[in-house]
């Protein structure tokens, strides 16, 4: 019998849903019996049987691919069957080629890996079974989230336990290139895609026309990373739509009756890349795939990673959450078999439904003791954490008082139910030894030291490595942050605006809402939306009172809105800093390859100086992520013929942005005025700006 436990809180539909341990059944029973159970799936109704070299023929023989191939012979000069021959090379590079033999070998292989990496790994059942009947119904997308590399493999992990079919699975093109090992992932269901693709008209044809032929024959679950990339901050990233678009499509077509998305949030104690990403972000670069360094990379078996949630979200079908949003009408006008370039409405629905899927996939992570630490840790002052430390007694007390705000605000909260508190924070800050350390009632942060160089480290390389070790605290920190997000705005509104009135609060609301989208994930359209839920979750926790046209500041509230505050704090000085360097950079036009260093090497000289105290814009995924909000705001345009990712700069518009945050960091009373317009979600909408 599997050790189960109850989520001590919800934010779904969900209530006091059952985990349950996979591994512990496995830890009694060998792994080689594990891997020849016998395995017997209950595949889509309609599915036929489909094998690899089926579905490539399908794909090739497919009158849209037969189409391109003609307009691009035409568009060359080259011959039909020339053209159709790439086509066939590039689908042998990308198609995957499932086979059950190494299925049972990836699941030997990760049975043993899984046990010593971590404690245990749960699972929702309650998901699980409504996954397996909705496999049976339609054709079904798998959408996790992406942390870690041990996303990749962990799903069909699981439904290889549970004997629900195996889904194909888009992977990065470097994992193919892979000795061996690219193999057996092709083998394991990977079908592979480049990374820069760009304007690629025939492989955009293969690609779309594969994802497309498996959706429409249901002939295994689709799995994909609807974000792209792995998050190097383990928060969620802004998703891409290539891929989303491609899925849907079959539906939109009329294809096939309905397609299930089933969100699938996997939430880590601990990352076993923690260290690679932090440095990553401060621009070293990331190793190469390759199998000598998977090899190398074997002493992560030796640490101890805590525990792994699996959470399958509610299924969600894609017919009813499109009804009464599009009209498919528009695709009978013209043969199926014809590429047809998609209306603003179906293009403005598959954004919708992608954010969707983010937000669900947040709502469905669990918080570790661990997160809520690291959001207390990052408040106090950097020499605090490197010199004297952090009493551990207060950082307990808080840690205990930041349990309560979550649950109030509907956060999943995964916290041992049986366990004294005082165990639950000392096991979890042992378990992070590679960060922080708890010394004579005192928590310091971990900054290793330089072996390989008896050199002295210079005044930047100090800073750098401390850099790293704040940013490792910094992405446990995010894994909370989607709880906080929306109170937080609406809290720092309140400080900027000194005002109680419903209207001016909620103009700073969509302007912070709007600068920050590319940091966090807002659901377009739902602007009022979240300005009501960040209302009604500080008037939940006693920090506000709500009324129809005025939001007042309680006394007892205070505490919570100043966490709040300090919470968003680093994203709006790390703003600021990169709206200075555009503004006074003599250059007009730039390149992220300039841009990126330039903005480190800024930041460094003023956290040196006393001047700067967030080492998070040093991050280079802060630092494109302004780049994002200012392109939306039209503050920066990125030229289109630049072969380098040329940007050009508006610096009377971004010194006006920046004018706001500089405010609104500075704590200055303020008055006031409409004098800042921005085109928001359909409607012009005057921001106050402050003076």
């Amino acid at each position: 019998m599997t050790s189960t436990y109850k989520d001590s809180g919800t934010a779904s539909l969900n209530d006091d849903e059952e985990f349950t341990d996979i591994l512990e059944e496995r830890r009694r029973n060998t792994d080689l019996g594990y891997a020849l159970r016998t395995f017997n799936p209950q595949p889509y109704k309609g599915a036929p049987s489909c094998s690899t070299s089926d579905l490539n023929k399908a794909v090739l023989e497919s009158q849209y691919l037969r189409y391109i191939a003609k307009e691009i012979a035409l568009e060359t000069g080259s011959s039909v069957e020339k053209v159709r021959q790439e086509a066939r090379g590039i689908l042998e590079e990308m198609s995957h080629n499932l086979q059950l033999g190494f299925i049972r070998l990836m699941a030997y292989t990760f049975n043993k890996v899984f046990k010593r990496l971590f404690r245990s790994i749960y699972v929702n059942m309650e998901g699980l079974n409504m996954l397996q009947q909705a496999i049976q119904e339609s054709p079904v997308i798998l959408m996790p989230n992406h942390r870690s590399y041990v996303d990749f493999l962990i799903v069909s992990f699981v439904l290889f336990t549970y004997d629900i079919p195996i889904p194909v699975i888009a992977a990065g093109i470097p994992l193919a290139s892979m000795k061996v090992v690219g193999e057996i992932l092709r083998r394991s269901g990977a079908f592979f895609i480049r990374r820069a693709i760009g304007s690629d008209k025939l492989y955009w044809a293969v690609l779309s026309e594969y994802v497309r032929t498996i959706v429409r024959t249901g002939c295994a679950p689709l799995e994909f990373y609807v974000e792209g990339f792995r998050s190097r901050t383990l928060k969620s990233v802004v998703p891409k739509l290539g891929m989303m678009d491609m899925v849907l499509e079959p539906y939109f077509k009329g294809e096939v009756f309905d397609i299930t998305l089933v969100p699938i949030s996997i939430s880590y104690d601990r990352v076993v890349e923690e260290s690679l990403l932090a440095l990553e972000l401060l621009g070293v670069p990331k190793p190469k795939e390759s199998t000598t360094g998977l090899f190398k990379a074997s002493r992560v078996l030796q640490e101890d990673y805590g525990c792994m949630h699996v959470n399958f979200g509610r299924p969600l079908s894609v017919r009813q959450l499109c009804e009464g949003k599009i009209n498919r009408s528009e695709y009978n006008l013209i043969p199926r078999d014809l590429p047809q370039r998609p209306s603003t409405e179906i293009q403005d629905c598959v954004n919708w439904l992608a954010h969707l899927i983010v937000r669900t996939q947040e709502e469905g992570a669990l918080i570790s003791p661990w997160s809520l630490m690291a959001c207390l840790l990052l408040q106090a002052p950097i020499t605090t954490l490197t010199e004297e430390g952090l009493q551990w007694h207060g950082l307990t007390e808080k840690t205990l008082w930041l349990r309560k705000l979550v649950l109030d605000f509907r956060g999943r909260l995964n916290w041992p139910a049986h366990t004294p508190d005082s165990d639950v924070m000392s096991s979890t800050v042992a378990l992070h030894h590679s960060i922080v350390h708890h010394k004579a009632g005192r928590v310091y942060l971990v900054q290793d030291g330089n072996p390989a160089s008896q050199d002295p480290l210079s005044p930047e390389e100090k800073v750098m490595r401390t850099a790293a070790a704040v940013l490792m605290l910094v992405s446990y920190r995010n894994q909370a942050l989607h709880v906080f997000v929306r109170p937080g705005i609406l809290a720092t509104a309140i400080h900027i605006t000194k005002s109680t009135q419903k209207d001016e609060l909620f103009s700073f609301f969509c302007f912070l809402r709007d600068v920050f989208s590319s940091e966090f994930i807002f659901i377009p359209g739902r602007a009022s939306q979240d300005f009501d839920e960040a209302c009604s979750l500080l008037q939940k926790c006693g920090a506000v009172y709500i009324s129809q046209q005025e939001v007042t500041v309680l006394e007892t509230g205070l505490e919570v809105l100043s966490f709040l505050q300090k919470l968003l704090q680093p994203f709006l000085e790390s703003y600021q800093l990169i709206f200075r360097y555009l503004c006074e950079n003599g250059a007009h036009v730039f390149t992220e390859k300039q841009f990126l260093p330039a903005v480190r090497n800024l930041a460094t000289k003023l956290i040196l100086s006393g001047d700067l105290h967030t080492f998070e814009v040093l991050s280079s995924d802060t630092q494109k992520n302004v780049l994002s909000a200012l392109r939306r705001l039209e503050a920066v345009t990125k030229l289109r013929a630049s072969q380098q990712n040329e940007y050009k700069v508006n610096k009377a518009a971004v010194r006006r942005t920046g004018d706001i945050l500089c405010k609104i960091i500075c704590d200055i009373p303020v008055k006031i005025k409409l004098l800042f317009c921005v085109r928001l979600e359909n409607f012009d909408l005057f921001l106050p700006c402050c003076l």
